[in-house]
Parts: structure tokens; sequence; C-alpha cells
């Protein structure tokens, strides 16, 4: 059961974990050393204790440590229950949320598994921004999509940014790499899978015609990242090149809303 602990200073060495949320440097350093990653908001927690990740500590006013409480009723972390200003001072801003956690982070699952295990997965290409690989993953748990694929580039998806705006839901799926890129990829192409690359290229097959044809194998979304799309590479690798039809004369679409049409689309 979660050990309930009333903490009054912000300098109380138990709130470590929690201190200079938006020092990137700093927060990253404590990270890799501790193997943690920062969960925030009152969803996301819920998520985060409802999945495989163990969730060490959470940081909570009063307000949300009694939103939360029936959820911690199972739970081994420690609830450090804290006013506002100590868990402002802590974070280092308004933390308005009023619930933040830390939960130990899983190795990445091996390609080969996510390959003979799941039937539907996102192949991320060069996602450097944390806002929409959370929205991808966010429609991802949604739609049907069991596993996230990365490239070496791609942002770290445990980002505090990217759990939060993934509602937690990003805990929810299969985390994979694919290294080297893209050659790894042919563990999925060894599975059956079928290689759909997300593109706005005109010349593309229109989704609705990639999806019909697709139907009865396992496929594989790729998707590249806001403005340079797939890379060359990528794109040379895939089995399929798809295209969300648009009204003449629109560019493209934010990436995360492309992912849930192709994602709703090929389920």
């Amino acid at each position: 059961m979660a050990a309930v602990i009333p903490v009054a200073s912000s300098d109380d060495p138990r709130l470590a974990g929690y201190t200079r949320l938006t020092d990137a440097e700093h927060r990253r350093a404590r990270e890799d050393v501790e193997g943690t990653f920062v969960v925030e908001g009152v969803t996301a927690i819920r998520r985060a204790l409802a999945s495989p990740y163990v969730v060490r500590s959470v940081l909570v006013t009063p307000a949300k440590h009694a939103t939360l409480e029936p959820d911690l009723a199972t739970s081994t972390a420690d609830v450090y229950v804290v006013e506002q200003d100590v868990m402002n001072a802590v974070a280092g801003f308004d933390l308005h949320r009023g619930a933040v956690a830390v939960a130990a982070r899983r190795p990445f699952t091996d390609l080969a598994a996510v390959a003979t295990t799941a039937r539907r997965v996102a192949v991320l290409d060069g996602l450097n921004d944390h806002e929409n690989l959370g929205a991808v993953a966010r429609s991802a748990a949604a739609l049907g999509i069991e596993a996230l694929v990365v490239d070496p580039t791609c942002a770290d998806p445990f980002y505090r940014r990217c759990v939060r705006v993934s509602m937690g839901e990003l805990l929810h799926l299969g985390l994979a790499r694919a290294d080297p890129w893209p050659d790894h990829l042919d563990l999925l192409r060894a599975g059956g899978f079928a290689l759909v690359a997300l593109t706005p290229d005109p010349s593309a097959d229109a989704i609705d015609a990639v999806a019909a044809r697709v139907r009865a194998q396992p496929v594989a979304v790729l998707l590249g990242a806001e403005g340079p799309g797939l890379s060359a590479a990528a794109l040379a690798f895939a089995d399929h090149h798809a295209r969300i039809p648009m009204r003449p004369g629109a560019d493209s679409l934010n990436v995360g809303h492309a992912a849930a049409i192709a994602f709703h689309v090929l389920r």
C-alpha cells in the first residue's frame, strides 16, 4: 500500500527526483543515472499506475491526493503530499496540475518480438517534436496500434511533455527501436508486415486504396517528422506509399492528425 508522507519544505532530499523539471540537461542527467521518467497530471498518472511501468513515487497537493487516492490504494509508491507553493518551488515552475510522478523506465522491446506478436505498429522516422510524438502515441493507443518503433534519431518517448500529451497512453504501447535504420525494419517484413509510408506526395496511392491492398496483412505505418517528412531511405524501404486525399491547394496535415487518420483507415 502507498506510504503517504507529508512534506513541508522544497529542500527535502526525498523530493530530489522532482527538481528543476524545466531544466532539460539537469533532468536528463538525473533520469539517465536513475533510469526514471516523469509523469505529469492526474490522468497520465492513473494510466501509469495501470501500466507495466513501476511508479516509484508521486508528488501531489492535498486536493489531488484525494482525487488519486483510490488509484494509489494498491500501489507501493511513496506519496509526498505538499502545498502548491512547495510543489512549484521544487519543479521550478507553476505546476498547476498539482500531481506529478516518477516511474522506472523499461528496456525497449526487441523488434523481432514485436514482429511476431503485433498486427499494427507505427514506425517513427526522425520524429523530434515531443508534443507530436505524444499526440501520435495517444491516437495509436485509441486506434488499434499495438507498438511504436522509433529510429535512432527520434525524440525520447519518455520525455515529460511527450508522456503528458499522450495522456499516459504511451505507457500502454510496445516500444521498440530500429537500429540500424532502416535496415532493421526487415524484421517486420520477415514477419509478414506491409510497410506503408505516409507521404503527401501526389504520386502516392490514396490511403483507402492501400488499405484495401494490405487488409490481410499486418501493417507498419511509417511516419516522418513535421516539415521534412520521411527520409529518402525510409521511403525507398517501404512497400507502399500512401497519401491522405485533401482538397486542391492544401499542403499537408500535422503529423499527429495525419497519423490518426492513417491509423483509422488502416485498422
